[in-house]
């Protein structure tokens, strides 16, 4: 019996850009009332003359992706959205934003191996939450959590350092002036590490804080 070699997959040569995310929702001026809360950006809101479609449009603040709820757009039940990220560079700054703007948002929390502390419900992938940010502070660790209206669930999780391959290491991006200002700060911090460890002030310090942060960005080792 002959059975054909395994393709080795190769990268695809059409660019397939993920920009949208359908949530359903019971009541839309309600939801569409809660998202503006948020701060998100109102893209659209569109209907039919005759009321029978409607749907609205919202963007998160340095997102690439939308999300889109209205009459007619999904057949899903309210609120069975759940596990929507949100990426952000720091956890606290993120749960301050939503709840200087009246959103309920937990404890930050982090999961570890399964392990439980406390009563809150388990999350991802049947882990429970453990109170508190990851100790450690490393990326991908540390959660807060928020629902809309209609339960649907949306997770804040911290990410300072992309896991390699995540990021194209020869393209460097910052969704908001405040992303890349945190980077910097990272950088400086790093820096003066840097030079003590050299014992002298670092001339060329505009290149290390560029190293730095496209390596910190991409999930490359970072230069002592």
């Amino acid at each position: 019996m002959s059975t054909k070699p395994a393709l080795t997959p190769s990268p695809a040569a059409v660019d397939m850009k993920f920009e949208i995310v359908v949530i359903p929702v019971s009541d839309i001026d309600r939801a569409k009332e809660f998202y503006q809360r948020l701060g998100w950006r109102l893209d659209a809101d569109f209907a039919t003359d005759d009321k029978d479609f409607r749907v609205v449009q919202f963007t998160p603040p340095g997102s690439g992706c939308s999300v889109i709820f209205g009459k007619r757009v999904t057949g899903a039940t309210p609120g069975s959205s759940q596990g929507l990220y949100l990426i952000v560079s720091d956890i606290e700054a993120a749960r301050k934003e939503l709840m200087d703007r009246g959103v309920e948002v937990s404890e930050p929390f982090h999961a570890n191996g399964g392990g439980y502390a406390g009563s809150d419900e388990p999350f991802l992938f049947g882990e429970n939450r453990i109170e508190g940010p990851d100790p450690n502070h490393s990326s991908y660790r540390s959660f807060a959590s928020f629902n809309d209206p209609d339960g649907n669930g949306w997770l804040f999780q911290e990410i300072t350092s992309r896991l390699p391959g995540r990021i194209d290491a020869d393209t460097t991006n910052f969704a908001s002036v405040k992303d890349l200002a945190d980077a910097m700060r990272r950088a400086s911090a790093a820096h003066g590490e840097h030079e003590k460890r050299i014992g002298a002030a670092d001339a060329n310090w505009p290149d290390w804080y560029a190293e730095y942060m496209v390596r910190e960005q991409s999930g490359e080792k970072l230069p002592e």
